[in-house]
Protein backbone atom coordinates (compact mmCIF):
# COMPACT_ATOMS: atom_id res chain seq x y z
CA UNK A 1 0.00 0.00 0.00
CA UNK A 2 3.19 2.45 0.76
CA UNK A 3 3.89 1.87 -3.03
CA UNK A 4 0.15 2.74 -4.25
CA UNK A 5 0.29 5.92 -2.12
CA UNK A 6 3.39 7.29 -3.80
CA UNK A 7 1.73 7.34 -7.12
CA UNK A 8 -0.33 10.20 -9.21
CA UNK A 9 -3.29 9.96 -8.62
CA UNK A 10 -4.57 8.45 -11.66
CA UNK A 11 -1.84 6.27 -11.37
CA UNK A 12 -3.09 5.15 -7.96
CA UNK A 13 -6.47 4.67 -8.30
CA UNK A 14 -5.88 2.30 -11.73
CA UNK A 15 -3.42 0.71 -9.15
CA UNK A 16 -6.31 0.25 -6.43
CA UNK A 17 -8.79 -1.16 -9.05
CA UNK A 18 -6.48 -3.91 -9.99
CA UNK A 19 -6.17 -4.92 -6.89
CA UNK A 20 -9.61 -5.46 -6.41
CA UNK A 21 -10.25 -7.02 -9.80
CA UNK A 22 -7.49 -9.60 -8.02
CA UNK A 23 -8.82 -9.95 -5.00
CA UNK A 24 -12.50 -10.51 -6.57
CA UNK A 25 -10.76 -12.88 -8.50
CA UNK A 26 -11.84 -11.58 -12.04
CA UNK A 27 -8.25 -11.66 -13.45
CA UNK A 28 -8.73 -13.54 -16.89
CA UNK A 29 -6.26 -16.80 -16.31
CA UNK A 30 -5.86 -19.99 -18.23
CA UNK A 31 -8.81 -21.92 -18.18
CA UNK A 32 -7.24 -25.97 -17.55
CA UNK A 33 -10.01 -28.01 -18.81
CA UNK A 34 -11.21 -31.91 -17.61
CA UNK A 35 -8.16 -33.70 -19.30
CA UNK A 36 -5.72 -31.54 -19.50
CA UNK A 37 -4.09 -32.61 -16.28
CA UNK A 38 -1.08 -29.91 -16.35
CA UNK A 39 -1.40 -26.68 -15.49
CA UNK A 40 0.78 -25.87 -18.42
CA UNK A 41 0.23 -27.75 -21.52
CA UNK A 42 4.15 -27.98 -22.48
CA UNK A 43 4.16 -30.11 -19.19
CA UNK A 44 1.72 -32.79 -20.36
CA UNK A 45 3.79 -34.67 -22.86
CA UNK A 46 6.51 -35.41 -19.94
CA UNK A 47 4.35 -35.71 -16.91
CA UNK A 48 2.15 -38.17 -18.74
CA UNK A 49 4.48 -40.57 -19.06
CA UNK A 50 5.88 -40.35 -15.62
CA UNK A 51 1.99 -40.90 -14.31
CA UNK A 52 0.64 -43.08 -16.64
CA UNK A 53 2.81 -47.16 -16.65
CA UNK A 54 3.63 -47.49 -20.58
CA UNK A 55 1.37 -44.54 -21.95
CA UNK A 56 3.71 -44.90 -24.83
CA UNK A 57 2.95 -48.93 -25.54
CA UNK A 58 -0.94 -47.79 -24.78
CA UNK A 59 -1.14 -45.41 -27.74
CA UNK A 60 1.47 -47.75 -30.05
CA UNK A 61 -1.33 -50.53 -29.37
CA UNK A 62 -4.00 -48.04 -30.48
CA UNK A 63 -2.19 -47.20 -33.47
CA UNK A 64 -1.52 -50.92 -34.57
CA UNK A 65 -4.69 -51.64 -34.17
CA UNK A 66 -6.03 -48.56 -36.74
CA UNK A 67 -5.82 -50.60 -40.37
CA UNK A 68 -2.69 -48.90 -42.03
CA UNK A 69 -4.79 -48.52 -45.29
CA UNK A 70 -7.32 -46.14 -43.22
CA UNK A 71 -7.94 -42.86 -44.80
CA UNK A 72 -10.61 -41.22 -43.05
CA UNK A 73 -9.86 -41.40 -38.87
CA UNK A 74 -11.33 -39.78 -36.11
CA UNK A 75 -9.95 -38.57 -33.31
CA UNK A 76 -11.90 -37.29 -30.05
CA UNK A 77 -10.09 -36.01 -27.76
CA UNK A 78 -6.93 -35.60 -29.21
CA UNK A 79 -4.81 -33.61 -26.67
CA UNK A 80 -1.36 -32.91 -27.38
CA UNK A 81 -1.11 -35.14 -30.66
CA UNK A 82 1.14 -37.96 -29.22
CA UNK A 83 -1.66 -40.55 -30.40
CA UNK A 84 -1.98 -39.06 -33.79
CA UNK A 85 1.67 -38.96 -34.04
CA UNK A 86 1.83 -42.61 -33.46
CA UNK A 87 -1.00 -43.20 -36.36
CA UNK A 88 0.04 -40.84 -38.98
CA UNK A 89 3.78 -42.91 -38.53
CA UNK A 90 1.82 -45.87 -39.82
CA UNK A 91 -0.70 -44.50 -41.47
CA UNK A 92 1.28 -41.59 -43.54
CA UNK A 93 -1.51 -40.90 -46.43
CA UNK A 94 -4.55 -40.85 -43.60
CA UNK A 95 -6.57 -37.87 -43.14
CA UNK A 96 -6.91 -37.10 -39.44
CA UNK A 97 -10.10 -35.32 -37.95
CA UNK A 98 -8.77 -34.27 -34.63
CA UNK A 99 -11.88 -32.93 -32.28
CA UNK A 100 -11.13 -31.68 -28.46
CA UNK A 101 -12.64 -28.95 -26.86
CA UNK A 102 -9.45 -27.07 -25.40
CA UNK A 103 -7.99 -24.29 -27.78
CA UNK A 104 -4.63 -24.98 -25.80
CA UNK A 105 -4.64 -28.79 -26.82
CA UNK A 106 -5.55 -28.22 -30.09
CA UNK A 107 -3.21 -25.40 -30.94
CA UNK A 108 -0.35 -27.72 -29.55
CA UNK A 109 -1.29 -30.37 -31.30
CA UNK A 110 -1.45 -28.09 -34.56
CA UNK A 111 2.13 -26.72 -34.00
CA UNK A 112 3.65 -30.49 -33.27
CA UNK A 113 1.69 -31.69 -36.34
CA UNK A 114 3.07 -29.16 -38.91
CA UNK A 115 6.52 -29.65 -37.60
CA UNK A 116 6.55 -33.51 -38.45
CA UNK A 117 5.15 -32.63 -41.45
CA UNK A 118 2.01 -33.65 -41.80
CA UNK A 119 -0.49 -31.74 -43.21
CA UNK A 120 -3.70 -33.94 -43.45
CA UNK A 121 -4.44 -33.39 -39.90
CA UNK A 122 -7.56 -31.15 -38.97
CA UNK A 123 -8.16 -30.17 -35.73
CA UNK A 124 -11.78 -28.81 -34.84
CA UNK A 125 -12.11 -27.26 -31.10
CA UNK A 126 -15.29 -28.76 -30.35
CA UNK A 127 -16.80 -30.52 -27.17
CA UNK A 128 -17.34 -34.34 -28.39
CA UNK A 129 -20.12 -34.65 -26.20
CA UNK A 130 -22.16 -32.48 -28.10
CA UNK A 131 -21.39 -33.72 -31.33
CA UNK A 132 -22.52 -36.55 -29.65
CA UNK A 133 -26.11 -35.34 -29.20
CA UNK A 134 -26.33 -32.94 -31.99
CA UNK A 135 -23.84 -34.28 -35.17
CA UNK A 136 -25.49 -31.90 -37.52
CA UNK A 137 -23.82 -28.56 -35.76
CA UNK A 138 -20.83 -29.85 -36.68
CA UNK A 139 -18.62 -29.97 -39.94
CA UNK A 140 -17.31 -33.53 -38.56
CA UNK A 141 -19.43 -35.62 -41.31
CA UNK A 142 -19.28 -39.55 -41.29
CA UNK A 143 -17.78 -43.16 -43.47
CA UNK A 144 -14.90 -43.10 -40.81
CA UNK A 145 -12.55 -45.68 -41.40
CA UNK A 146 -11.77 -45.36 -37.97
CA UNK A 147 -12.56 -43.43 -34.74
CA UNK A 148 -9.89 -43.50 -31.87
CA UNK A 149 -9.60 -41.68 -28.32
CA UNK A 150 -6.66 -41.50 -25.47
CA UNK A 151 -7.56 -40.48 -21.85
CA UNK A 152 -11.11 -38.02 -22.60
CA UNK A 153 -13.71 -40.53 -22.61
CA UNK A 154 -13.55 -41.36 -19.07
CA UNK A 155 -14.69 -38.32 -18.54
CA UNK A 156 -18.37 -38.44 -19.43
CA UNK A 157 -20.77 -39.96 -17.43
CA UNK A 158 -21.90 -43.66 -18.10
CA UNK A 159 -24.99 -42.46 -19.84
CA UNK A 160 -23.33 -40.02 -22.29
CA UNK A 161 -20.61 -42.98 -22.49
CA UNK A 162 -23.47 -45.47 -23.88
CA UNK A 163 -24.70 -42.44 -26.55
CA UNK A 164 -21.10 -41.94 -27.57
CA UNK A 165 -20.56 -45.05 -28.71
CA UNK A 166 -23.66 -45.13 -31.05
CA UNK A 167 -22.86 -42.03 -32.81
CA UNK A 168 -19.39 -43.32 -33.42
CA UNK A 169 -20.99 -46.95 -34.66
CA UNK A 170 -23.01 -44.77 -37.15
CA UNK A 171 -20.18 -42.75 -38.17
CA UNK A 172 -18.26 -45.61 -39.43
CA UNK A 173 -18.13 -47.22 -42.61
CA UNK A 174 -19.20 -50.71 -42.36
CA UNK A 175 -15.93 -53.32 -41.30
CA UNK A 176 -14.45 -50.01 -39.17
CA UNK A 177 -13.14 -49.61 -35.95
CA UNK A 178 -12.67 -47.67 -32.97
CA UNK A 179 -10.46 -48.22 -30.18
CA UNK A 180 -10.23 -46.36 -26.89
CA UNK A 181 -7.82 -45.81 -24.58
CA UNK A 182 -8.23 -44.77 -20.93
CA UNK A 183 -8.34 -45.51 -17.27
CA UNK A 184 -11.02 -48.20 -15.92
CA UNK A 185 -12.97 -48.32 -12.76
CA UNK A 186 -11.43 -51.02 -10.76
CA UNK A 187 -13.57 -54.06 -9.97
CA UNK A 188 -13.08 -54.17 -6.32
CA UNK A 189 -11.49 -52.34 -3.70
CA UNK A 190 -8.45 -54.68 -3.39
CA UNK A 191 -8.05 -54.17 -7.20
CA UNK A 192 -7.94 -50.34 -6.32
CA UNK A 193 -5.09 -50.78 -4.53
CA UNK A 194 -3.72 -52.47 -6.34
CA UNK A 195 -3.47 -50.55 -9.33
CA UNK A 196 -2.98 -47.69 -7.82
CA UNK A 197 0.78 -49.27 -6.22
CA UNK A 198 1.48 -50.26 -9.93
CA UNK A 199 1.28 -46.53 -10.67
CA UNK A 200 3.34 -45.20 -7.93
CA UNK A 201 5.60 -47.84 -8.83
CA UNK A 202 6.30 -46.75 -11.75
CA UNK A 203 6.27 -43.24 -11.16
CA UNK A 204 8.91 -43.88 -8.88
CA UNK A 205 11.23 -45.99 -11.72
CA UNK A 206 10.87 -42.68 -13.55
CA UNK A 207 13.01 -41.16 -11.12
CA UNK A 208 10.56 -38.98 -9.93
CA UNK A 209 7.22 -39.51 -7.48
CA UNK A 210 3.51 -39.04 -7.75
CA UNK A 211 3.98 -35.93 -4.76
CA UNK A 212 6.46 -33.91 -7.96
CA UNK A 213 4.31 -35.09 -10.88
CA UNK A 214 0.67 -33.99 -8.91
CA UNK A 215 2.35 -30.34 -7.78
CA UNK A 216 2.35 -29.42 -11.55
CA UNK A 217 -1.27 -30.66 -12.10
CA UNK A 218 -3.57 -28.05 -12.88
CA UNK A 219 -5.70 -28.17 -9.63
CA UNK A 220 -2.47 -27.62 -7.12
CA UNK A 221 -1.78 -24.54 -9.22
CA UNK A 222 -2.67 -20.95 -8.69
CA UNK A 223 -1.55 -19.98 -12.18
CA UNK A 224 -4.65 -21.32 -14.04
CA UNK A 225 -8.27 -21.62 -13.73
CA UNK A 226 -8.87 -25.27 -13.36
CA UNK A 227 -12.62 -25.75 -14.43
CA UNK A 228 -14.05 -28.58 -12.76
CA UNK A 229 -16.62 -29.38 -15.97
CA UNK A 230 -17.13 -27.99 -19.59
CA UNK A 231 -19.82 -29.45 -21.47
CA UNK A 232 -20.66 -33.06 -20.85
CA UNK A 233 -17.17 -33.78 -19.47
CA UNK A 234 -15.79 -33.37 -15.81
CA UNK A 235 -13.30 -34.86 -13.68
CA UNK A 236 -12.60 -38.71 -13.57
CA UNK A 237 -15.73 -40.46 -14.40
CA UNK A 238 -14.48 -44.01 -14.32
CA UNK A 239 -16.70 -47.25 -15.40
CA UNK A 240 -15.11 -50.48 -15.38
CA UNK A 241 -13.73 -52.31 -19.10
CA UNK A 242 -17.08 -54.97 -18.64
CA UNK A 243 -19.72 -52.19 -18.64
CA UNK A 244 -18.06 -50.61 -21.00
CA UNK A 245 -17.22 -53.54 -23.37
CA UNK A 246 -21.71 -54.24 -22.96
CA UNK A 247 -22.20 -50.35 -24.05
CA UNK A 248 -20.01 -51.68 -27.46
CA UNK A 249 -22.10 -54.44 -27.78
CA UNK A 250 -25.30 -52.57 -28.10
CA UNK A 251 -24.30 -50.02 -29.72
CA UNK A 252 -24.06 -52.72 -32.58
CA UNK A 253 -20.07 -53.57 -32.68
CA UNK A 254 -19.82 -56.61 -34.01
CA UNK A 255 -16.75 -57.68 -32.63
CA UNK A 256 -15.42 -56.49 -29.26
CA UNK A 257 -11.93 -56.69 -28.03
CA UNK A 258 -9.68 -55.74 -25.31
CA UNK A 259 -6.40 -55.56 -26.99
CA UNK A 260 -4.09 -54.20 -24.07
CA UNK A 261 -4.58 -53.79 -20.83
CA UNK A 262 -2.21 -53.06 -17.56
CA UNK A 263 -3.99 -52.56 -14.24
CA UNK A 264 -6.11 -49.40 -14.18
CA UNK A 265 -5.03 -48.52 -17.81
CA UNK A 266 -6.47 -50.61 -21.18
CA UNK A 267 -7.07 -50.18 -25.08
CA UNK A 268 -10.06 -51.58 -26.10
CA UNK A 269 -13.05 -50.97 -29.09
CA UNK A 270 -14.96 -52.82 -31.68
CA UNK A 271 -15.52 -53.06 -35.07
CA UNK A 272 -18.90 -52.26 -36.75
Amino acid sequence: MMAIASLALRDRHNAIKLLMVRYQGKISMPQVFPGEVFAQTTDFDTGIRQLLPNYDEMLETVARCVPSNSRRILELGCGTGELSLKILNRCPDAQIIAVDYSPRMIEFARTKMAEAGYQRWNGIEADFGEWTNNPENFDIGTEFDACVSSLAIHHLNDEMKAKLFQRIGKSLKSGGCFWNADPILPESPTLAEIYNAAREEWTEKQGTTIQSVRSRLARNSNSVDCVASYGYSSQDQLATLDVQLQMLVKAGFNTVAVPWKYYGLAVFGGIV
